[in-house]
This record gives C-alpha cells, structure tokens and sequence, in this order.
C-alpha cells in the first residue's frame, strides 16, 4: 500500500464501519461472505478502482484485496466484523494520541516498508508497506483502515474524524475533503433526508400560517 494515499484508505475505513446493523438499523450489510467479496470489488480494484484514475499507487492492494476476500473463511469474516468495532472505536474517540495508537496497531500485518514506482512521475518512487505473507483480507483491510486513519492525522487533524450530523444516523466517519466541511457519513443518502425532512417541515410551517390567516 503506498503510504500517501490516505484518502482512498480513510475511504475505506468510513465505508467499512458504516456497514454495520448499529448504522442500518439492525440490517448488517456485511452478513457473509459474498458481502465481503461485494465489498471488496466494490472498494478494491474489481469494480473501476472506485473510481480512481488508476495512479495513485494501491492498484496492487486494491486488486489483492478482492482475491483474498474471495479466498476468505467465516474466521476471517468474524475478524472483519472485530475491525469494523476496533476502527468504530478510533473514530468516536478522536484524541490524537489514541488515534495515532490505535492506528498502529492495526499496521502490524504490513511486512516493514519499501519503495515503489510512482506511476505519476517517471523514475520516480514513493514510500509503501507491502502486506506480509500469508495475509488475510482482514490483514489488507486492516493495514488499509491503519494507514488511512494515521493519514488524516498526519495530513489533516484529529477534528476530520466526526459522528453523522443526520438527526437519525448513527453513522460515523472521516473527512478528507478539502475544505473539511463534510457532514454526513453518506451524503447522497442522509443529505437527501435531511433536505426532505426540511421540505416537509417548512411546507407544514406554510400551511399553518395559511390556515391560521383563514
């Protein structure tokens, strides 16, 4: 995994722990294995790359990480499921130093770190940390959430690591965007709720008023 692309990673880790029945009120939307397959194409490199450009640098990792959710056991679905509430964790008690440990930690199945080509810049490397042998995809994943967690600290602050603002949501997640100001853990979803809660509210407001008037 290279080690500067820490949005992809911490993109992971937000979509990884909003999976959980807590978020979905009681429906785990990782319940088995072809879920997890499902999610590993659908963040690794099966499905477009999640939309990437293909040059960031994690091509290997996001390939890798469909094959070994593809070869996973239910033991290996059960240490996803323990990430999930380990990462869950990190992100609700943002204290630096926490996240900082805690990030560590779940770098343990990297194997030291190394050099690769940059595929932006000709001759060039950047730094990586290459999973060891005999990895699981709880293993990728983890190393994955590890990185992309001590990459917003690095690069951004503990402050990008925020619970849902969605009055109903219970969902959590890291902020990488820009300008910060990102409020929702799935903004196509629990933006679009807000916004028709709102409508409705001011539409009731209006015919208040128009009945109040009559």
């Amino acid at each position: 995994m290279a080690l500067d692309d820490y949005v992809w990673a911490a993109g992971v880790a937000t979509e990884l722990v909003n999976t959980t029945a807590e978020v979905w009120r009681g429906d785990d939307h990782l319940p088995d294995l072809a879920a997890l397959v499902a999610f590993a194409d659908l963040h690794g490199g099966q499905s477009g790359q999640s939309g990437q450009s293909g040059q960031s640098g994690n091509e290997g990792v996001r390939d890798g990480l469909s094959e070994l959710a593809r070869r996973a056991r239910p033991a290996e679905l059960r240490a996803v499921h323990a990430l999930r509430v380990t990462v869950r964790e990190l992100i609700d008690h943002p204290d630096r130093d926490h996240l900082i440990a805690g990030a560590t930690a779940l770098t343990s199945p990297a194997q030291g770190a190394t050099l690769i080509p940059d595929p932006g810049r000709e001759n060039r490397t950047r730094w990586a940390a290459p999973l060891r042998d005999g990895a699981t995809v709880a293993d990728a994943l983890s190393l994955i959430c590890g990185m992309g967690i001590l990459g917003v600290v690095h690069t951004l602050g503990e402050q990008r690591f925020r619970p849902c603002t969605a009055p109903t949501c219970r969902g959590v997640f890291i902020d990488t965007t820009r300008p910060g100001s990102r409020r929702y853990c799935m903004p196509g979803l629990c933006g679009n709720r807000v916004n028709v809660a709102n409508h409705r509210a001011r539409h009731a407001a209006t015919r208040g008023r128009g009945a109040d008037s009559q």
